[in-house]
């Protein structure tokens, strides 16, 4: 089922935001927004991901692995393995958000061709 109250939240935050903002005016938005209650949080078990060989997470990071990404109330991320020595998840709490993100590294892109290795 679509959550259309979320959908025009998060579709009005993106074009507040747009993509010329800097990353403090957009973490300074979301933050606003948050505080008011109109983002909603990611419901829990709530995933997206990245698969574009084009997929670029920031100027510090680049582009990066096809990964799946899980979003759950914040908790610890070792709990679930996030981050231990020798697991596949990776884990990190967005406080500010209000989640626990887990992150999943794919070894195909979407288009099918073989991920970049680590």
């Amino acid at each position: 089922m679509i959550n259309e109250k979320g959908i025009g939240a998060v579709n009005t935050f993106a074009l507040k935001a747009n993509l010329f903002s800097s990353f403090a005016i957009v973490a300074m938005l979301a933050a606003a927004a948050l505080a008011r209650k109109v983002l909603p949080t990611p419901e829990l078990g709530a995933m997206c991901y990245m698969m574009s060989k084009q997929g670029y997470l920031s100027d510090r990071d680049g582009h990066w692995h096809p990964h799946l990404m899980f979003f759950l109330p914040l908790t610890d991320p070792t709990t679930w393995g996030g981050g231990l020595p020798g697991s596949p998840v990776l884990g990190a709490l967005d406080t500010p958000g209000g989640v626990t993100v887990f992150i999943v590294p794919v070894g195909q892109c979407s288009d099918g061709t073989a991920a970049p290795s680590f």
